[in-house]
This record gives structure tokens, sequence and C-alpha cells, in this order.
């Protein structure tokens, strides 16, 4: 089982393998013989596999496809085996559902793929129906994938200032948050809804003058997000508007800090709504 220690080495190297051990200690501040002692155990373990990865798309395998297999029954592993065999295909999965099994294959164009569909899958026994994509784009590859630390905080930034928003980024990824950011609330609401977070840092005026105090109300009307602290930050109390921010409805924020804030006064107020939650 990966500490967080571990989990800290681990994303050093998938943002560049080729860093050294002691590279890897300074930044994180260990010493080399730590990061050397823990890189071999997780790779003796099975748990952290070092390898290079190619881009297909670069050396000429522009064509990619996602086939979804159905097998005829007690045929599933020894079809499974046939197609590991074959140069093509990336990545094979066994499923449940109406679909036995899903390949992920590069070809070099699309005669290459028709190739492969007539004259190599269509060969093996036992493959009953077919059905196959073309992957137009690829949004995250599977070694893009970063492991999850349950200790870690999420915070996200919302706010349409990217000088405050850069700020806050760098003070908090600092203090060991991970951070998020959106520039409008109808943004933050699709994040929060997708990946939701420990804090939400939220500015007041951004899409409308109360874009942020309607996006608090939405977040505590939210099953889902009901109860995730609202730290709000903004300049509206010295602005022409701060006539019309609600004093009827703080129960929907944490706590309300003026800009300009201090990093430590930010760093405070984050730290004390999310253990006051916890």
């Amino acid at each position: 089982m990966l500490d967080r220690t571990d989990r800290r080495i681990v994303q050093v190297l998938q943002a560049d393998g080729r860093r050294s051990n002691v590279d890897v200690a300074r930044e994180l501040g260990l010493s080399e013989s730590t990061v050397r002692k823990r890189l071999d155990r997780m790779i003796a373990s099975g748990e952290v596999h070092v390898s290079a990865h190619v881009d297909p798309t670069l050396v000429g395998y522009s064509t990619r496809a996602i086939i979804l297999l159905t097998i005829e029954t007690g045929l599933v592993q020894q079809t499974a085996q046939l197609l590991t065999e074959m140069p093509e295909v990336v990545a094979l999965y066994m499923l449940t559902g109406g679909f036995d099994l899903a390949l992920w294959a590069v070809f070099t164009d699309d005669e290459h793929l028709q190739h492969f569909l007539l004259h190599r899958l269509g060969k093996i026994p036992g493959i009953l129906h077919t059905q196959t994509s073309h992957v137009l784009s690829v949004f995250k590859h599977s070694y893009e994938w970063v492991m999850p630390d349950p200790e870690q905080h999420s915070v996200l930034v919302v706010d349409d200032d990217p000088d405050f928003v850069e700020m806050t980024r760098l003070v908090l990824t600092a203090e060991g948050y991970a951070v998020r950011t959106a520039s409008s609330g109808d943004e933050a609401m699709r994040s929060m809804i997708a990946n939701p977070p420990s804090l939400v840092i939220l500015d007041v005026m951004m899409q409308g003058v109360l874009d942020g105090w309607d996006t608090s109300a939405r977040i505590s009307e939210s099953p889902e997000l009901h109860g995730t602290p609202v730290l709000m930050v903004s300049s509206i109390t010295d602005s022409d508007y701060r006539s019309m921010v609600p004093t009827d409805d703080d129960h929907l924020i944490g706590n309300f800090l003026s800009k300009p804030v201090s990093p430590q006064r930010l760093v405070e107020e984050v730290a004390r709504l999310i253990a006051r939650r916890s």
C-alpha cells in the first residue's frame, strides 16, 4: 500500500520519468536513499512500472479505434489471448454487460483498420459480433492518471481575475492542497459535480454582479454538494454594488474576506473551514 510519500515520488516521476533520484529527493525534501529505497520497493512489488510511452499518432499510427466484441460462450479467454498477440492492439479489457471484450487499437490509416476488421479479426473463431468506433480525440491517456491522495484536501478557486486565481493557486499548492480553478459559477458547478472539492473559494462578481452568491445558493441546494464549505473572497464591499449583497443569507457561506487578502490570512481561513467541516 502506497503512503503519502510514495505517492509524491510517483507524481514527480509521472510528470518526468527521466528525473534522477537526486532530483526527486531535492524537490520533495527527502534524502536520495529514501527515494531510491522506496522506488525499488514499489517496482519490486509491481505497484509501479517504469516505462517509456509512445504517442501512436506521432509514429505513423494516426487512426485509432475502440472495438467492442461479443464472444461465444467459453471462448472469451482463448480469444483474449489471441488478441493480445496482435501488434495493433494497445489495450484489451474484459467487460460485463452486452459485450465481452473491448480493445483499443491503432492503425496507419482507414485501409489498415478495414483490413484488420475483415481479414484478421473476422477470421478468429468465436467472435459473434463487433462494434467499432473511431477515436477522434484523446483528452486523457491512461498514463496521465494521477493516483488520488485520500489525505489531500482539494480547493476549487472560482474567480474571473486570472491574477488572483494564479496567486491563490500558488499559495495553496505550496501548503499541500490540490487546487482546481473556474472562472464562473456555471463552470464551477460543472467542476464540482464531476469532482466535489473540500472547499470552494468564490468571488461574487463574475458573469453577473451576484454570480458567486447565486452559486453558493446552488451549492447549498445540491444534495451532492450540500455542506461544502464556501469562502467568499471579493472586492464587492468596496464597489458601487455593495448594497446588493444579501445580509440575510450569510448561512450560505463559511466566511467573507474582502480583497486584497494576505496569503497567510487566506491559508488560515481555508484550513479553519476545512477542519470545521471535518
